[in-house]
């Protein structure tokens, strides 16, 4: 139990008295943007009253009431004789949205990530540290991973129906690092790599800084085009191509397993190495959620992470492709500056040894945020799209404006947006937008009105 005194509560708040409003609210508000900043952290034990008292220099009054509405709220738990511990109150701790998403400058919808699963997540982390004592005894440098940990994705994929061994997987800071690093070992400077349309913005980012020539394929709400994905390998033939099948960022659409096997055989048959983005694969909202085939072939890489099932602050992905090349990428010296730390690595393991009651709870919450944001949206004739089976947002078709045009207007307002183009190679994509259902469904009815009063408004 950490303990604070009342000299050090005093300066941990700051020049609280500043703000306007009734001391108690202040106070009370004061205390609750400590807990959230850090500034106080949770556990922490709180002065006796009349020690705030006299540190914060208000009557006793004063803080018995502010600290009764913190412990109405949540924000605190008291033990008869013993004082008030601070916690976060289970409005923070059992929502998939960000804190940052509601609590900031405006309304932030340019990034479709969720929220840890908080009581998972510090359990996970308990447990990890009191298994590091091994690690400690050792240099921890950067390897193919932790072999308890390439275990168990060896085993995910196994059970999925690709039959993978531990020396297939290596582990990696985030699926991005994953790519960067493939795109840093494969990419031939001399054939073009073959994206979506629209596709990853982080992927484009790492391709446009490497000054890859890109050839784009379109990809919509329904799927992919198969006749015109094959024209463009037969004819540009790229040499390496990055491809989302399971619920495509931004579109949501599902690869079928039939165009799955025409795109493995068409990349061994023209020499193109396949980068499958599986980040998103996990997020089946189906009720219930169906079997999902891998895309896989020898011409096949697969790459993945935890960053969207439980929190992107858990830096752990990893890649899947044959011994070989896995032992040719531990030389690239790239390699090293993309792997996890050790006890990051460890905090996965516990997560994945177990996974099925928060892969539940978050496709739970997920499809009940996206059917709340389909309501919101529907009778609309500003916009249209199609209900995804998964992933973590809508891809809307705006009728009359451009998203450009939109988005701005909705900065104004405080609603931050990421208009089509962000996910294009070419910047078109001009009349789409992408919208996460990851924020509350409270956040997802502001957000849904100011769209709304806009289109409203030009009209």
């Amino acid at each position: 139990m950490i303990e604070i005194r009342g000299s050090g509560i005093a300066s941990a708040l700051g020049s609280w008295r500043q703000e306007p409003g009734p001391l108690t609210q202040a106070l009370a508000a004061a205390i609750r943007d400590a807990v959230v900043d850090g500034r106080i952290p949770v556990g922490t034990r709180l002065p006796s009253e009349r020690a705030l008292a006299t540190a914060l220099q208000v009557s006793r009054g004063t803080v018995v009431t502010t600290l009764a509405a913190l412990r109405d709220t949540g924000w605190l738990r008291t033990h008869h004789g013993s004082g008030s511990d601070v916690r976060l109150p289970p409005e923070i701790t059992e929502r998939t949205a960000p804190w940052s998403v509601d609590h900031g400058d405006g309304l932030d919808f340019t990034r479709a990530v969720p929220a840890a699963p908080h009581a998972a997540y510090l359990e996970a982390s308990r447990r990890a540290v009191e298994r590091s004592a091994a690690l400690l005894m050792d240099s921890a440098e950067p390897d193919a991973g932790l072999p308890r940990l390439r275990e168990l994705l060896a085993d995910r994929y196994t059970r999925d129906g690709l039959p993978t061994r531990p020396d297939q997987i290596l582990v990696t800071s985030g699926t991005r690092a994953a790519f960067t690093l493939l795109a840093d070992h494969l990419h031939d400077r001399t054939r073009p790599v073959l994206v979506e349309s629209p596709t990853y913005h982080g992927a484009l980012a790492v391709l446009r800084r490497r000054r890859a020539r890109l050839a784009a394929s379109p990809v919509t709400a329904d799927g992919w085009d198969p006749d015109h994905l094959a024209h463009t390998i037969r004819t540009v033939r790229p040499g390496l191509a990055y491809l989302t099948p399971d619920f495509h960022n931004p579109t949501g659409a599902l690869m079928p397993a039939a165009q799955r096997d025409q795109v493995a055989e068409l990349a061994a048959r023209n020499g193109m190495t396949v980068i499958a983005d599986e980040t998103l694969r996990d997020l089946d909202l189906r009720n219930p959620p169906e079997p999902v085939p891998h895309l896989t072939g020898k011409a096949v890489v697969a790459v993945g992470s935890l960053g969207k099932l439980v929190w992107g602050g858990l830096r752990v992905g990893w890649l899947r492709t044959d011994a070989a090349r896995i032992r040719e990428l531990l030389h690239d010296p790239l390699q090293a500056r993309l792997s996890p730390p050790p006890l990051e690595q460890l905090i996965a393991c516990e997560i994945l040894a177990d996974p099925q009651d928060l892969l539940r709870d978050r496709r739970d919450r997920l499809r009940a945020q996206r059917d709340h944001l389909a309501a919101l949206l529907e009778g609309s004739g500003g916009w249209s799209f199609t209900l995804p089976p998964g992933g973590l947002c809508l891809w809307l078709r705006l009728h009359g404006t451009t998203a450009t045009a939109l988005a701005t207007r909705a900065a104004r307002q405080g609603l931050k947006l990421s208009p089509g183009p962000t996910f294009s190679a070419d910047r078109t994509l001009t009349h789409y937008l992408r919208l996460p259902y990851t924020a509350t469904p409270e956040t997802l009815t502001r957000a849904v009105a100011v769209l709304t009063g806009l289109e409203t408004t030009r009209r």
